[in-house]
């Protein structure tokens, strides 16, 4: 036996009495975990090659499979976990890099759980979103500080390039590579139909997807990867992406197994070539040069577009934030460091970073401290979860939330957290054209519609609770929340008052 055996963290119990030998399981796992002997009528299962993805358990029509948690543990020990030994025992025979998925499962503080909503009683008259208007859109970009006039005596009305999103939510970049066509097309449908966007990542827009382009954003990261005059024209707004929450200070990496077909073309690079984005931009490294790269991609587009730089939250990012603020950058997009990542380095995404929570607050206290608040919409992601993460956010200063990992559960995903071996089971983080089938785009996009349509309902309703009638009322108004168990510096920070003050 190896010295570096590991016992499978899930196990598949099936119950003889209800399977009917119908092999769907078989067919379905592509992780060849299922194995049928026609001749002797009884079924083996590779339990080491299960990521509990619960494919198996949910094609099964009498309910005869399910997944559990292994109970062969190493002995209890409060500084050596089960997890800290295996992943030993992992590098240790390979001598790799520990690769992970979806976000950081540490138990590190959700903000967002230790914050409550203020509500009118009283003196404050609540509102009723079925019978009053309630404004839910947003326009992204920059804002006039003071109303001018122009020289005939009218209100100069004239704006920089705007965004309008019918809902303080967007969908976050995710490449084409990383996630399958039907995933990217579910999203480019569902996001036009509901007045929002969706972004491309740093995988180019396959020729498909042009037709979405008033409701795209367009990504530029460091590799460039299909980055041209048409792909700069076809969004709405172009997105430098200078760093992510799920890897601060990191590159990006599409294995070239996943550099296939149309997703080579769309990248303009060779198939079966490794994809990878460089950590710093070539040609950035420091405001004054992302300065420069933002005035190449305005003046590219004759500035009819709003460049937004997407950076990942860390300890200095109001520092940051001022900076780019004064870059010429029209949005700001924060990425704490619960997002999600087809792949990112274990220990990165554990351990580097802070909390999108604290980072917004901190970036929008310090932007109005500076005079310069109007100058930049902020767009925050990292875990937003439901439609109470979006309200809370807006009210630290949030003028849009992005969501991910969130868009990607109602198209089926199981957070199996083994995207990086592009073997998806539910057609989502896989190129192999028999998995990508599974996932329906129309259906795909019916259900994020669905989503949406109820974070909106729920947005208006916590709102009319509030006493407030609109997202640009609710925006940086932190009187409207309170922390429960929180620090006095983490209630500082937030910039809110203890529940019950």
């Amino acid at each position: 036996m190896s010295v570096d055996f590991l016992y499978p963290e899930f196990e598949v119990v099936r119950n003889p009495n209800r399977c009917v030998n119908c092999r769907l399981c078989e067919k379905e796992c592509s992780n060849e975990v299922h194995k049928f002997n026609p001749a002797t009528k009884t079924w083996t299962t590779d339990d080491s090659k299960c990521v509990n993805c619960q494919r198996c358990s949910a094609v099964c029509p009498t309910r005869a499979i399910k997944i559990v948690k292994s109970d062969c543990a190493f002995r209890e020990n409060a500084n050596w976990s089960n997890q800290t030994i295996r992943e030993i025992f992992k590098q240790a025979g390979s001598g790799g890099v520990l690769l992970s998925s979806m976000g950081a499962p540490t138990p590190l503080p959700v903000y967002w759980d230790k914050i409550l909503v203020n509500a009118s009683q009283v003196t404050n008259p609540s509102i009723d979103p079925l019978r009053e208007p309630m404004e839910t859109r947003v326009f992204l970009g920059k804002k006039p500080n003071r109303i001018t006039r122009r020289p005939d005596g009218k209100i100069d009305v004239r704006l920089e390039p705007q965004i309008e999103l019918t809902m303080p939510v967007m969908f976050s970049a995710m490449s084409y590579g990383s996630i399958s066509y039907n995933a990217h097309a579910a999203l480019a449908m569902a996001a036009t139909e509901l007045g929002i966007y969706y972004n491309t990542g740093e995988g180019g827009l396959h020729e498909d997807f042009y037709k979405y382009g008033p409701n795209t954003i367009v990504q530029v990261a460091s590799g460039r990867f299909g980055v041209h005059e048409n792909y700069l024209q076809a969004g709405a707004a172009i997105e430098i992406k200078m760093g992510q929450g799920a890897k601060p200070g990191v590159g990006g990496h599409l294995p070239g197994a996943k550099i296939v077909g149309d997703v080579a073309k769309t990248r303009m690079i060779p198939e079966g070539s490794d994809a990878i984005s460089p950590a710093p931009h070539h040609d950035v490294y420091s405001i004054e040069d992302l300065r420069q790269l933002v005035f190449s991609l305005k003046e590219a587009t004759e500035y009819q577009k709003p460049i937004i730089v997407k950076v990942a939250a860390v300890h200095n990012i109001a520092a940051i934030a001022s900076g780019i603020a004064r870059s010429g950058a029209d949005i700001i997009a924060i990425d704490g460091y619960r997002g999600g990542t087809g792949a990112a380095p274990t220990r990165i995404r554990d351990n580097v970073g802070i909390p999108i929570e604290l980072a917004l607050a901190a970036v929008d206290q310090r932007l109005r401290d500076e005079g310069i608040r109007n100058d930049v919409s902020l767009v925050v992601s990292g875990s937003i979860r439901s439609a109470s993460d979006v309200v809370k956010a807006v009210a630290l200063g949030a003028d849009a939330c992005g969501i991910a990992t969130s868009a990607l559960i109602a198209l089926g995903c199981r957070l199996c957290r083994s995207c990086q071996l592009g073997k998806c089971n539910w057609g989502i983080a896989t190129q192999r054209p028999e998995l990508v089938k599974r996932l329906d785009p129309n259906v795909g996009a019916r259900r994020l519609v669905n989503l949406m349509n109820a974070w909106r309902r729920e947005i208006k309703e916590m709102m009319g609770g509030m006493g407030i009638n609109s997202i640009e009322a609710l925006r940086g108004n932190r009187m409207m929340l309170r922390g429960l168990g929180l620090t006095e510096k983490e209630l500082e920070i937030l910039g809110v008052s203890h529940a019950g003050e």
